[in-house]
C-alpha cells in the first residue's frame, strides 16, 4: 500500500527520538523529568479551582440542585449560578454537537475578551466580530485549517521564524507547500526587522515560490522571547507591502512575567492585512492542555480568487467537516473570557491562584537561567516569556551537535529536553529547548547535576 509521502516525511521533535528514549528509560524503571513539552499539569501545576468547579457541574448538571440543597456544600451560589447560566445558554448540554464555529454566546464572550485585552493599545481597537471567530480543538487545529486553505500547490510558500514550533513545518510539509525560513536576531533578543523578512521573501520569490503568509509566534516558542512594538510594526509593514497574510500564534500571551504583550489584532488596525490570530486554553496560567480548547479569529478577510464565495464561508465549510470542536474546550474558552466578577467571593481565590502560577513559573525560569551562567559557553538571549528557554551551546566536542548533547543529558541525568535542530536554527549554531515547568525542589536537585554534566561533557 502506498502512503502519503508528505506525512511520512513530517518531523516533530517535541515527541521525537529523545522523548521516545525517555519513555524506554521509564519502562526500565529510570526516573526522567519531561522538560520537552509545555504540559504544565503533567509536572504538578494545579488546575484553577474556579474552572474545575464549573466544569464539574457542566458535565453533571444534576449536581447543581443537589449542591443548592446541601448546607455543607463547598460550592458557592456564584459557582452554581454561573454553571446554570452557561447550561441555559448552551441549550443542548455538553454532549451534543454545537454550531461548527462554536455557540454564538461563547464567541461573543471571546470577542469581548479580545476587545478588553486590546483596549489600552495606543492604536485603539477595532471590535472583534463574533462571526469571524471559530472555536477550535486547541490553537493547533486553527493553524492547520488556515495552512490547509492557503496552500494550494507545491510552490505556495509560508514564511516561518527559525527556530519555530514544529507544528508549522510539519503542517506545511503535510499540505505539500514550501517552507520559507526567516531568522529573528538572536543576539538582540530575537527581534525582527524588515531587512531580514524582505531578504527571505525575495530569495524565495526568485526561486519561484509564491509566498502566501508569514507566521509569527509571540511570545515565541521555542525561544520564549517577547516581541517589542517595533518588531510587530515591522512585520505588519512588511506584510502590507508584500500583500501577505499574517498568522499570529499568540497562545502564550499571558506568560509575560513583567513583559508587554502587543496583539497583532491591534497592530493591523487601519490596514487591510489579512490576520489569523490563535489562542489556546493549553497555555497561559490555565495549563489545560488535555481539554483542547482554543480559538481562531480572522480579520481583514482575504479575497477568494476566481470564486464568488466569501472567505469566511469557506472557513466555515472546512470547520463543518469536523462538525464542531469539543464542548469542554469550548466551555474553557468561555471561562477564560469570563473570569469571576470582582465582587464575587471566587475572585480573590482566582487572582491568587493565577498570580501564584505565573510567579512560580518566573522563579523557575530565573533558577534555570542562573544555572546557565555556571555552564561554560552557554548563552540565553531575550526576555523570559512563554514556558521555555532556548540556550545556545557555544562549546561542544568535535563532530557532535545538540542532538548528541541532549540525548546524553537524558541518559546521565534524566532531563528530557529537545535539541535545537528539531526547531531549526542558524547553520553552525547549537541550542536546546527547556520547558521550565518542573517543581522548584526538582530543579534544585537536578540543576547541579546538569551543571556537572555540562562541565564533563565539553572537556
Amino acid at each position: 500500500m502506498k502512503l502519503n509521502q508528505n506525512i511520512i516525511d513530517m518531523e516533530y521533535a517535541v515527541r521525537g527520538r529523545i522523548p521516545i528514549r525517555a519513555a524506554e528509560l521509564r519502562r526500565q524503571g529510570r526516573k526522567t523529568i519531561p522538560c520537552n513539552i509545555g504540559n504544565p499539569q503533567a509536572l504538578g501545576q494545579k488546575p484553577i479551582t474556579f474552572y474545575r468547579q464549573v466544569l464539574s457541574l457542566l458535565e453533571e448538571p444534576n449536581r447543581i440542585k443537589i449542591e443548592r440543597n446541601n448546607q455543607d456544600s463547598h460550592l458557592s451560589d456564584y459557582v452554581l449560578d454561573y454553571a446554570e447560566n452557561f447550561l441555559e445558554k448552551m441549550e443542548t448540554g455538553m454532549g451534543a454537537y454545537t454550531d461548527s464555529k462554536g455557540p454564538l454566546f461563547i464567541r461573543e464572550a471571546v470577542a469581548k475578551y479580545i476587545d478588553a485585552r486590546d483596549a489600552k493599545s495606543p492604536e485603539g481597537i477595532l471590535h472583534a466580530n463574533p462571526e469571524h471567530i471559530f472555536l477550535t480543538d486547541g490553537a493547533s487545529e486553527g493553524a492547520k485549517n488556515v495552512l490547509e486553505l492557503l496552500i494550494t500547490a507545491t510552490e505556495d510558500g509560508i514564511m516561518i521564524p527559525i527556530p519555530q514550533y514544529p507544528l508549522y513545518s510539519a503542517t506545511i510539509q503535510r499540505c505539500g507547500g514550501t517552507q520559507v525560513n526567516y531568522y529573528p536576531d538572536e543576539e538582540n533578543g530575537w527581534t525582527l526587522d524588515r531587512e531580514e523578512l524582505q531578504r527571505s521573501c525575495d530569495e524565495a520569490t526568485a526561486n519561484g515560490v509564491n509566498i502566501k503568509a508569514v507566521v509569527v509566534i509571540n511570545p515565541a516558542n521555542p525561544t520564549g522571547a517577547i516581541l517589542d512594538r517595533d518588531s510587530i510594526k515591522q512585520v505588519v509593514e512588511f506584510s502590507l507591502e508584500n500583500r501577505l497574510a499574517i498568522i499570529a500564534d499568540e497562545v502564550y500571551q499571558e506568560n509575560l512575567y513583567g513583559g508587554e504583550f502587543i496583539s497583532f489584532a491591534s497592530a493591523v488596525k487601519g490596514t487591510d492585512v489579512p490576520l489569523f490570530s490563535l489562542h489556546s486554553a493549553s497555555k497561559g496560567f490555565y495549563g489545560e492542555c488535555g481539554h483542547r480548547g482554543g480559538y481562531l479569529e480572522v480579520r481583514n478577510l482575504p479575497q477568494v480568487d476566481d470564486n464568488n464565495i466569501p472567505f469566511i464561508d469557506v472557513l466555515f465549510k472546512q470547520a463543518s467537516v469536523n462538525l464542531c470542536s469539543n464542548t469542554v474546550g469550548q466551555a474553557l474558552m468561555y471561562l477564560i473570557a469570563n473570569p469571576p466578577e470582582i465582587e464575587s467571593e471566587q475572585y480573590q481565590q482566582f487572582i491568587h491562584e493565577r498570580q501564584s502560577i505565573l510567579d512560580d513559573l518566573f522563579d523557575k525560569a530565573t533558577m534555570v537561567r542562573s544555572a546557565f551562567d555556571e555552564m561554560e559557553g552557554v548563552e540565553c538571549f531575550g526576555k523570559t516569556g512563554a514556558m521555555y528557554l532556548f540556550p545556545r551551546l557555544n562549546i561542544l566536542p568535535k563532530d557532535t551537535g545538540d542532538f548528541e548533547y541532549c540525548m546524553t543529558l537524558l541518559e546521565k541525568t534524566g532531563l528530557t529536553t529537545v535539541n535545537g535542530s528539531g526547531f531549526g536554527q542558524k547553520k553552525g549554531t547549537h541550542h536546546l529547548r527547556f520547558a521550565f515547568l518542573p517543581p522548584k525542589e526538582m530543579l534544585e536537585r537536578v540543576l547541579p547535576e546538569w551543571i556537572a554534566f555540562h562541565k564533563n561533557y565539553i572537556r
